[in-house]
């Protein structure tokens, strides 16, 4: 019997990937760890390589709806509801990313009704789109969502009928929880770094619990010595906030600038006039990872998962760390006390009180 394959073009990690999934298969396994960038997702437990024309032409996929070309793949019964969603997302002044997001996954149920118009949609209607993509296109939990909510906005926000998808379920979200480093393996992973530059903003990363996009978007003037906090403008939620400078860092970035003498960005990029790309700090990060030897399914992002609990272990009330965090809800911060040692410290397995003989039969 032929494997089935099934692929999904969808977002992990903040980037446009396509999940490859099967029943274990040694000769598949072996085939699609040869697929230059293939990694393999913990969380989704299903291989996934970065979603570009190559891939999609090899695996016989659709171009993707996306960017300027998306208006030519809708019927042109609906391009005034996908400009509609697009205008009222722009006056709402929602992320580029979540702008990026909504537009794609409205486009795709656009798309699907070719001439039937967009308003003409029933509540039950909707149900059994969304049935579609459950049973049939088979999304993940993730994208689903993503995509409920873009339609769910468009009915809502856009066309003001409130209540529209009370009757629509949503699927339950995994309880994923965050992969984090031992201080030991950070060690290691700071051990690979030798240009200052790059040890500077990981180290950073680290030591305030900076995602990404904040380190890349810090500002000379963001590090106030005096004071010893870093503030953190326009992050996530478009949310200011402040962190604490800790003495070590303070002591490298005052190396890191007589060296560089940054300007406005404090990591400026190939110009002095953009900031460092997230993308090559990333990369940054991977090459270090895997020089350390880490095995764990770790990213970037880590280093703030890391950073969270290990503040936990030492002690840290969880409301400090949910304003250090940024955190709008504290069952977001609460997910770190799964994964701290300090809730398992005082439990003692019952294998332990067992009386086994060290022999041959039992210890080997």
């Amino acid at each position: 019997m032929k494997q089935k394959i099934i692929y999904e073009c969808t977002r992990h990690n903040g980037k446009d990937v396509i999940f490859i999934r099967f029943e274990y298969n040694k000769e598949l396994n072996k085939r699609v760890r040869e697929l230059s960038g293939a990694r393999w997702s913990q969380s989704q437990k299903a291989w996934y390589i970065v979603d570009n024309p190559h891939y999609r032409q090899l695996f016989g996929l659709a171009t993707p709806l996306a960017g300027k070309d998306v208006i030519a793949h809708i019927h042109p019964t609906n391009p005034p509801a996908f400009t509609a969603l697009i205008e009222t997302l722009q006056l709402k002044a929602y992320s580029p990313s979540t702008l990026k997001t909504y537009r794609n996954e409205f486009a795709q149920l656009l798309y699907l009704l070719k001439a039937t118009p967009v308003d003409d949609l029933s509540a039950d209607r909707l149900r059994s789109y969304f049935l579609y993509c459950t049973n049939t296109l088979k999304l993940s939990e993730n994208t689903l969502h993503s995509r409920i909510n873009a339609v769910k906005f468009y009915f809502e926000q856009v066309l003001h009928r409130e209540r529209f998808f009370f009757d629509i379920p949503r699927p339950k979200k995994k309880l994923s929880l965050p992969n984090v480093l031992a201080v030991s393996q950070m060690e290691k992973l700071f051990a690979q770094l030798e240009n200052l530059k790059h040890k500077t903003m990981i180290y950073l990363a680290y030591s305030a619990g900076l995602r990404v996009s904040e380190v890349v978007n810090l500002n000379v003037k963001d590090i106030h010595s005096e004071r010893m906090i870093i503030n953190i403008k326009g992050a996530k939620g478009k949310k200011d906030r402040v962190v604490a400078l800790s003495q070590g860092i303070l002591d490298l970035l005052r190396n890191y600038y007589v060296v560089y003498k940054p300007k406005n960005w404090l990591f400026e990029g190939q110009y002095a006039d953009e900031p460092y790309s997230t993308r090559s700090l990333q990369q940054i990060f991977h090459r270090a990872k895997n020089s350390a030897n880490i095995l764990q399914d770790v990213t970037f992002h880590s280093l703030r998962h890391s950073y969270a609990t290990h503040l936990h272990e030492a002690g840290t009330d969880i409301k400090l760390i949910q304003e250090l965090l940024g955190h709008n809800d504290l069952k977001t911060t609460l997910r770190y006390t799964h994964v701290s040692k300090r809730t398992l410290e005082n439990i003692k397995s019952p294998f332990d009180a067992l009386s086994l003989k060290k022999d041959s039969n039992t210890m080997g």
